[in-house]
């Protein structure tokens, strides 16, 4: 189970960088600030796959 929840969490990272990506590009945010941008979605889309997994592990 385990593997299969790490599969599916890098492929949903992975859109979600490429999201970020189009973002950046659409709204014409500049290469200082989308580092901090990545970081930002990055850092609470990992905060909410660690909760879920902890939410199945554990119900």
């Amino acid at each position: 189970m385990i593997s299969i929840f790490i599969i599916t969490a890098i492929f949903i990272l992975f859109c979600v960088n490429q999201l970020t990506s189009s973002l950046c590009i659409q709204k014409e945010i500049p290469e200082e600030r989308q580092h901090k941008v990545f970081r930002t979605i990055n850092v609470l889309t990992t905060i909410l796959l660690i909760s879920s997994y902890l939410e199945i592990l554990y119900t």
